[in-house]
């Protein structure tokens, strides 16, 4: 089993190894996973051989503390925010008595006035005694470097506390023989043995080391609480209260009180509580916490809602689906928290190093004493150095250099929408060679639009057996026939002794006659007589169309052709993968000709058709058997083999929980633009740790040599051991602060357009050539009533007819139409569109105008839903555009309106407002 435990006490990456290596020693442990950054520990161990107290057992035996996750540990300093709190206090109470101490001991050299009585051979005694009195509390302040230090050493562990231990304790001792010597001086009459000895005290040595490194480590956990400021903004976002409806009241519960079943309550400015399906009204809902998504997603009856959305306009209610840790925000958080718990491979390196660092160091230590000493530089020059090299050596930036740059770039990863499980996922993802991605949901929309029906028959009676036959279909393509059945008011029959063959389609009885529904495979398969329709079926998957065949026992009856368009990111994502030199391979169970459209459209190296959940499988292993790295991107059930076959799985966030379970990063905008987003990020966190480790190296390699005295008999360089505490001090800040660099990063994947995740039409790149042409202009016009892919197919096909509409582009999911408007007439369009059975919703035109109001007080999202429903209360107001990020409410109007009225609305909302124009 898999445990979390809390661990107390550590301090540097050689804590990280010994904790590691202790738990590791014991019997029936397999791995043990520690992190610096989080103060934690993931064990992997058969709990029929050891348990969590032998575990605790193991970790206290050499020095430190530990608890399972979540309990309190003894002598914990507390949460975070408190640990910081007590190390600023440290830093204060060290700070007074080491300056009032460096005041007496170093004062006299830069002419400050000091009392006569530390002055000369005579206050010798006094001088050094009162340096020692200032010293004692600076210890005792920082006594925790010495209970953990010395422990560390007694258990044969020791650490960067050891160092700063051992160093200070020796310059305090030294200043001690002094002051033993002076008085032996006195008492002999040796003057100038006090005279030797009352220059070359180390009292402020000791103080100077403890203070400063306390300076390091109070900025080192202020650095660290930025950098853990993500999860927290994510555990900040999980709601805490819901309004449940029971028994017709509303009753306001905690969210752990929530049950599936429940019917939840939702009113603009609150958060959504728990994951669910809306049952009664409609609203707009940012949901940019969970999805990285920037615009509002509107939602209505039968739609999902995800927790910690926020409601931006209407009310509604929903039936609660996933609640507690099942929640998408819970999972979220859960996520984000074990990739920060996880190490990245490169970590192991540091890990490997920091076992032996530090008693390497404590050896170079006092080798570096012993050769001064045999040099004849005597026995101060040979402890100042031998104390600068203690200090200066402390591997706390090596611990720190890897899981400071995790945390921040996994924190980053959700603001962006990207889930990484683990670190070893975002340490590899940069590195793979292959992109394989499936089709259906992942490139494309995931949402056909039927396009044509071909048949012999009547169209209403074809119509009606094809509908029966897939109402009882999981198939993505049932939905688009099923949806222009029931435009068409097209009864449905009852289907008896019903069986689905996957892969290939269906059959079932209706009124006792036998059909069959399916691809070309299959209708061969069962002998059937294609009848002259295969032609016809080709010739639309050339344009990019899958058609499926509708036949009786004997003979197909006629196709049914739709069409599942591509995301306009799509396409845009593929061309930046390519051009960071990746191969992009298209999966697809549709066939060669339909799959070879599509291609075509977005621009893929290589495309792979016909195939079924385990030939994508037998692709994916002839791929890693040429010795590429496979990331395989998919979000059906029958994408779940492959994402665990590919080195790395990508899940669309929209996809079943299978998928996402299967695989390794999760994409919660569903947007090929993010797997972009998603390699530039692994690729520069990676390059941040690395240039993390390569300062703690060439820091610690630098510094050694420096501290340990080489420089000084060419020309006369020395380190003290306090400017040795000052630059260990900020390489662990110099560290921390550099990954911090990385909240600051914008992936070029990520993008802002409004249409990103619209389709791209059939006719969309005829468009975008010929919207160049200087003698046409390009209308859009907002068009009522239109449902689905029909209805977009009949306004296309009415302005056409007109043959002064070319490149026309409808879209019922923005009830608009636009196309290049070659001499048509208002009326004319108005026509067009009513003769089609729609209409035109009013445009903004001559009859209309704007005024610009500055809005003050608006702080959220619920404050721009109160004045945009405040001014769209107005007679004579069309629209309220109300922008929080400029503090502006733009209103379209029917009628001029007295500037009064509209801000009077503002006021009566509850905020301020100006007419700006």
């Amino acid at each position: 089993m898999e445990k979390k435990y809390d661990v107390r006490g550590m301090t540097c990456s050689a804590c990280v190894a010994n904790v590691t290596k202790a738990v590791e020693r014991l019997d029936g442990v397999s791995t043990a996973n520690v992190n610096l950054m989080t103060n934690s520990m993931k064990v992997n161990f058969d709990e029929n051989k050891i348990n969590d107290e032998e575990i605790i057992k193991a970790v206290e035996k050499i020095g430190y503390g530990a608890s399972p996750a979540g309990e309190k540990i003894k002598n914990e300093a507390g949460p975070v925010d408190d640990r910081e709190r007590a190390l600023k206090h440290r830093l204060i109470s060290s700070s007074i008595f080491m300056l009032i101490l460096m005041y007496i001991a170093m004062g006299h050299m830069v002419h400050l006035p000091t009392p006569r009585i530390f002055h000369g051979r005579e206050g010798a005694v006094i001088f050094a005694f009162s340096q020692f009195l200032l010293a004692l509390p600076v210890v005792f302040i920082n006594r925790d470097f010495y209970i953990s230090g010395f422990k560390g050493l007694k258990n044969k562990a020791p650490n960067m506390d050891s160092l700063v231990a051992i160093g200070s304790l020796a310059a305090l001792i030294y200043g001690i023989f002094a002051i033993y010597m002076m008085a032996y001086g006195f008492g002999q009459g040796d003057m100038e043995l006090v005279d030797a000895y009352r220059h070359n005290l180390y009292f402020e040595s000791s103080a100077m080391i403890l203070t400063l490194i306390t300076v390091g480590k109070y900025l080192e956990e202020k650095s660290k609480n930025k950098t853990r400021s993500s999860l927290a903004k994510l555990m900040d976002l999980a709601p805490k209260m819901a309004t449940v409806i029971e028994d017709g009241k509303e009753v306001v519960k905690n969210i752990e009180d929530v049950r599936v079943g429940d019917i939840l309550i939702v009113r603009p400015g609150e958060s959504v509580a728990v994951d669910g399906k809306v049952i009664e009204g409609a609203s707009s809902l940012d949901e940019s916490a969970v999805t990285g998504e920037s615009i509002p997603v509107q939602k209505s009856v039968g739609d999902r809602v995800i927790s910690a959305s926020i409601n931006t306009t209407g009310s509604f209610k929903f039936k609660a689906e996933k609640v507690g840790e099942d929640t998408t925000i819970s999972q979220i958080i859960k996520l984000v928290d074990e990739a920060n718990q996880s190490k990245a491979p490169i970590a192991k390196l540091a890990d490997k190093i920091a076992g032996v660092f530090v008693p390497t160091v404590l050896i170079i230590s006092a080798i570096t004493f012993g050769v001064w000493m045999y040099l004849g530089y005597g026995f101060e020059n040979a402890l100042n150095f031998a104390i600068s090299v203690l200090v200066i050596s402390c591997p706390c930036a090596l611990g720190l250099a890897t899981p400071v740059s995790i945390m921040v770039a996994t924190g980053k990863s959700a603001d962006f929408g990207l889930l990484f499980k683990n670190a070893e996922v975002l340490e590899n993802l940069h590195k793979i060679d292959v992109i394989v991605m499936d089709k259906t949901g992942t490139i494309t929309e995931g949402k056909p639009i039927l396009t044509d029906v071909v048949t012999d028959l009547d169209e209403d009676e074809f119509l009606k057996i094809a509908g029966s036959l897939e109402k009882n279909s999981q198939h993505p393509l049932a939905s688009a026939i099923l949806n222009y059945a029931e435009e068409k008011n097209i009864g449905l029959e009852e289907i008896t002794n019903f069986n689905s063959v996957s892969g290939r389609g269906l059959n079932g009885e209706i009124a006792g006659n036998k059909y069959f529904a399916g691809n070309l495979e299959y209708m061969l398969e069962e002998k059937i007589d294609l009848k002259g329709f295969k032609a016809k079926a080709e010739e639309l998957a050339g344009e990019g169309k899958t058609s499926m065949y509708f036949a009786n026992e004997n003979e197909v009856m006629g196709i049914i052709s739709v069409k599942d368009l591509p995301k306009k990111s799509s396409r845009d994502a593929i061309k930046l993968l390519r051009d960071m030199g990746k191969i992009i391979i298209m999966l697809t169970g549709d066939n060669e000709k339909t799959a070879e459209a599509i291609a075509g459209e977005i621009g893929v190296d290589e495309t792979l058709a016909g195939l079924l959940p385990q030939d994508k499988n037998k692709e994916i292993d002839k791929i890693q058997k040429s010795g590429k790295k496979v990331l395989m991107i998919g979000d059906g059930i029958n994408d779940a083999p492959s994402l665990a076959k590919a080195d790395i799985g990508m899940a669309i966030g929209h996809g079943t929980d299978v998928a996402i379970e299967s695989s390794d990063v999760v994409l919660m905008r569903s947007d090929l633009l993010d797997v972009v987003s998603a390699l530039e990020l692994s690729k520069a966190t990676i390059k941040n740790i690395k240039e993390n480790l390569f300062w703690a190296f060439f820091y610690n390699t630098l510094g050694i040599p420096l501290a340990a005295g080489l420089l000084f008999p060419a020309f006369g360089i020395k380190l003290s051991p306090m400017f040795a505490a000052f630059a260990m001090s900020l390489s662990s800040v110099f560290v921390v602060n550099n990954a911090l660099r990385l909240r600051r990063f914008k992936p070029r994947g990520l993008k802002s357009s409004l249409n990103k995740n619209e389709p791209i039409s059939e006719k969309e790149n005829a468009k975008e050539e010929n919207l160049k042409e200087k003698n046409e202009k390009t209308t859009k016009i907002k068009v009522e009533g239109m449902m689905c892919g029909h209805c977009e197919k009949r306004v296309s096909d009415a302005l056409e007819k007109t043959g002064k509409a070319k490149n026309i582009v409808a879209s019922h999911e923005n009830s608009s139409v636009e196309f290049i408007d070659q001499g048509l007439s208002p009326e004319e369009i108005k026509n067009a569109i009513e003769d089609a059975g729609y209409k035109i919703i009013k445009n903004k035109g001559e009859d209309s105008m704007e005024k610009i109001l500055k809005v003050e007080g608006m702080s959220c999202n619920h404050c721009v839903a109160s004045v945009k429903k405040a001014l769209e209360g107005i007679d004579g107001v069309r629209e309220a555009d109300v922008r929080l990020e400029d503090k502006s409410a733009r209103v379209e109007l029917d009628k001029d309106l007295a500037d009064e009225a509209l801000v009077k609305a503002v006021e009566d909302a509850g905020y301020s407002a100006k007419i700006e124009k």
